[in-house]
């Protein structure tokens, strides 16, 4: 009876450090989180309880995948007898979710013609430019966006802009955009290519001061943002660590 006891509980143990350590690559919490996962199965519960259940509410965004898949499939077979804008644009949206930016690209030339007036799929084409790192395509799209709408997206257009700007060689253009982006947006994003403008122009002091901004948000911060942040808190910490002092 205690062999069976103490083999359920070691199954136990190991399924619950795996549960955690998965959790722990996905969302990268304090590395000191580890250790303890590692030290006992109790740890591994102990992390659960305070990191895994409060991130439930993101977590659910992972079960997002197989619904957006069947219907990234089920547009690409429609397409094929109705390739209208419509389901192009949809499809591109959905690629661009699953972070396949090359696909998003594709279905947004198809999906925006010359009778195109929404400034969406132009705003939307122009962000996975700037993730597959095409700034100069990201920049006519991104224009087109903010010349019809300098507010659009809650102003962060206007960042992308400004940070299109930045690494295409137009720094005074893109210092105007980051200095009319930071009066009113908040967004650790912008605050992000700021600082890694500023760093390019070799202004060391104020690249530091904008990263740590980004920082500073931590402690205030509700549970729930604080998990949606921790990209850019990682990002930051990197930058901040490559900074000259």
């Amino acid at each position: 009876m205690g062999s069976l006891l103490f083999f359920a509980f070691s199954w136990w143990g190991i399924l619950l450090r795996v549960v955690a350590i998965v959790h722990f690559i996905r969302r990268r919490p304090n590395f000191f989180w580890l250790w303890i996962i590692l030290f006992h199965w109790l740890g591994a519960l102990v992390y659960i309880a305070v990191e895994v259940i409060p991130d439930a509410g993101l977590l659910r965004q992972s079960f997002k995948v197989f619904p957006r898949r069947r219907r990234i499939h089920e547009l690409e077979s429609a397409i094929l007898d109705n390739p209208s804008a419509g389901n192009y644009e949809e499809l591109a949206d959905l690629y661009l979710e699953e972070g396949n930016y090359a696909r998003a690209r594709q279905c947004y030339d198809k999906a925006i013609s010359s009778r195109t007036d929404s400034p969406d799929p132009f705003y939307r084409r122009g962000i996975t430019e700037l993730q597959m790192g095409d700034f100069a395509a990201a920049l006519v799209d991104l224009e087109r966006v903010v010349a019809s709408d300098p507010k659009y997206d809650f102003h962060r257009a206007v960042g992308l802009l400004a940070h299109a700007y930045a690494n295409t060689g137009k720094p005074d253009r893109a210092e105007a955009l980051f200095q009319q982006a930071i009066k009113i947006s908040t967004l650790s994003e912008t605050y992000y290519n700021y600082a890694l403008f500023l760093a390019s122009q070799q202004r060391y002091a104020e690249a530091r001061e904008w990263t740590q901004r980004i920082l500073a948000k931590k402690p205030t911060m509700p549970g729930y943002l604080r998990r949606r942040e921790r990209p850019w808190f990682r990002r930051a910490s990197g930058l901040l660590k490559r900074l000259p002092a």
